[in-house]
């Protein structure tokens, strides 16, 4: 089948492994005709761009800045971006036709091109739900259900639900995930909820190493154990949690934080170094090549997850694919709507506390590194990780879910 996937995801490089990537080079190799639509903002200074990567073709469409900028821009360039999109398509794919539309969220302001290419294509609709949009803004108090803001929450509600009408079918990341959707959106049959969690290709195990090159070049102490906070490092991590709870770790010798990445509040992250100068963090202010962050990966003992204690809205942060896949055991500080740390104890490659208070965080950290079987345990826990990987997240369940979708 010929397969149109829509996306403001990580779609930049074919020849890397990730979600989106591994998910529609999957579909490449099973002898489908795939075709991407995806963002690329203004600031890269590049103008639309068409070419075929890893047997994919692939449309870049020039549209406004929407990450790591401030909320009008933000909001003006997701307002538009279904209107770009769909002038791109009409102008490089103008002949042909599609059997199956994928698309994600963010953002859903792509509802009406969605529902415009459905009905022109009569095409079967696959939303793949990474993100549950207003409401993951009220719980941050980004948006509010009275005032202005109010009114703006309004409209987004009613894209929403546009959204999910259009939606043949809809694949949540995970189970509490499901039952969110269906418990507050009662006008959708429970048929057309599903399993699709976040997926990844299985990496080998000669490639999940250690490499002081890597520790070396940032400075990183070699006899610790190394804990890493890798990706974005915005409003849904609550940083000033991430800044206090990692600050009181500071006595426990045992331990070293490396927090990589990027985002809008990452200028906190900053600015703490600066005034704490605290030896027992190295931070790394950017989003490393992907080369040289799996090899990071891969030179760490834990994986750090931190998502806001407001969140009403269960999230599967897609990042924990990657600890997972190196082998990390993970080390969840989240709210208690996610089963993403439910997860993690009952298969048992990590551990889990509230996002509440900071203390609770320092005595985890203390409990798990001071005891004597902190070998033995990290070592079960890397087993444990990656067959849980092996079991329920490796492309090959996501693309059989949406496969089976299509044909029922």
């Amino acid at each position: 089948m010929r397969i149109l996937f829509l996306t403001i995801g990580a779609v930049y490089n074919f020849s890397h492994s990730g979600a989106y990537t591994d998910l529609l080079k999957k579909f490449a190799k099973e002898g489908h005709k795939v075709y991407v639509v995806g963002a690329l903002e203004k600031r890269n200074g590049r103008a639309t761009e068409l070419g075929i990567e890893e047997g994919i073709n692939v449309l870049r469409v020039r549209v406004g800045n929407i990450t790591k900028t401030n909320l009008i821009e933000k909001g003006i360039s997701t307002l538009t971006l279904g209107y770009l999109y769909k002038k791109a398509i009409d102008k490089y794919w103008s002949q042909l036709s599609f059997d199956l539309i994928l698309y994600t969220t963010p953002p859903i302001t792509i509802a009406g091109l969605v529902s415009e290419l459905k009905k022109k294509y009569n095409a079967y609709t696959y939303l793949l739900l990474k993100d549950i949009f207003p409401q993951n803004a009220i719980d941050l108090g980004v948006l509010s259900s009275k005032g202005w803001k109010g009114i703006v929450y309004r409209y987004f509600k009613y894209i929403e639900r546009q959204l999910y009408s259009i939606s043949d079918k809809i694949g949540c990341m995970s189970n509490a995930n499901m039952d969110f959707i269906i418990k507050n959106n009662r006008e959708i049959a429970k048929d057309k909820i599903e399993l699709c969690p976040n997926t990844i290709d299985l990496v080998h195990e000669s490639e999940i190493q250690r490499d002081n090159t890597i520790l070396e070049k940032y400075k990183i102490p070699k006899d610790k154990y190394l804990l890493l906070y890798g990706g974005n490092f915005g409003k849904p991590q609550n940083v000033d949690y991430v800044i206090e709870a990692i600050d009181r770790c500071f006595d426990i010798e045992a331990v070293h934080f490396i927090l990589c990445g990027s985002g809008t509040e990452f200028s906190k992250i900053d600015l703490y170094i600066k005034n704490a100068n605290p030896k027992h963090v190295t931070i790394i202010d950017c989003l490393l090549p992907y080369e040289e962050y799996s090899c990071l990966v891969a030179s760490c003992d834990v994986g750090l997850l931190f998502l806001d204690y407001r969140f009403t809205i269960p999230n599967f942060p897609s990042r924990l694919l990657d600890y997972m896949n190196y082998g990390l055991p993970v080390i969840a500080a989240t709210d208690i709507n996610t089963d993403v740390g439910r997860i993690i104890m009952e298969e048992s490659f990590g551990w889990w506390v509230e996002s509440k208070n900071p203390q609770e965080f320092r005595n985890l950290i203390s409990s798990i590194f001071e005891s004597n079987q902190i070998e033995e345990e990290l070592q079960e826990k890397s087993r444990n990780a990656r067959n849980c990987l092996k079991h329920n997240y490796v492309t090959d369940v996501a693309y059989n879910a949406i496969v089976r979708a299509y044909k029922n």
